[in-house]
């Protein structure tokens, strides 16, 4: 009787076990997270990011990053910018609250890893890869984003100032659920 005991005690220790190695791939975002953009004329910072992040480096294939960052929460620095940027001829953040990243997949890279998904901003939603590293429990990347391809402004009179091509670099401290 004893044995059986101590053999259903080490298989409830084993499945438990396994749960926590499922709970411990799991991550909420931590404070002081920071998400920038910057181009010719355009710069500043998201401030409302929200996510889920289950990752784990030797289980690739589980892996997930789905986030969304609140098109409101945007700051430039300059109130008339902020205004102009949020407004129906830029990111029209009435209509599209928020832009959403939803990962595919991962990949390692020599420096790092790699996530591929889709980001849906203003409406549109097009495939992407950004690079990231993974240390002391903090995602760090950075990325260009073609605002153009997503219908963001125009090339038209004073919005060609604002260049095409734009740089987003992140770094998001993790910590688990």
């Amino acid at each position: 009787m004893k044995k059986l005991n101590f053999v259903g005690l080490i298989g409830v220790l084993l499945v438990l076990s396994a749960f926590t190695i499922k709970i411990s791939m799991d991550w909420k975002i931590a404070d002081n997270y920071s998400v920038k953009f910057k181009g010719v004329e355009a710069t500043g910072v998201f401030t409302e990011l929200k996510g889920d992040f289950i990752f784990d480096e030797n289980k690739l294939s589980e892996a997930k990053f789905n986030t969304s960052v609140a098109v409101s929460s945007l700051n430039t620095g300059n109130g008339t910018r902020n205004k102009h940027a949020k407004g129906e001829k830029w990111l029209d953040g009435k209509k599209y609250p928020q832009i959403i990243f939803t990962s595919k997949e991962f990949s390692k890279k020599n420096d790092g890893f790699e996530v591929t998904g889709t980001l849906e901003m203003h409406g549109i939603k097009k495939e992407i890869s950004m690079p990231f590293t993974f240390k002391s429990n903090t995602i760090v990347g950075t990325f260009k984003v073609k605002r153009l391809d997503f219908k963001v402004g125009t090339m038209q009179g004073i919005n060609k100032k604002v260049a095409n091509e734009i740089e987003i670099q992140f770094s998001v401290p993790l910590t688990k659920k």
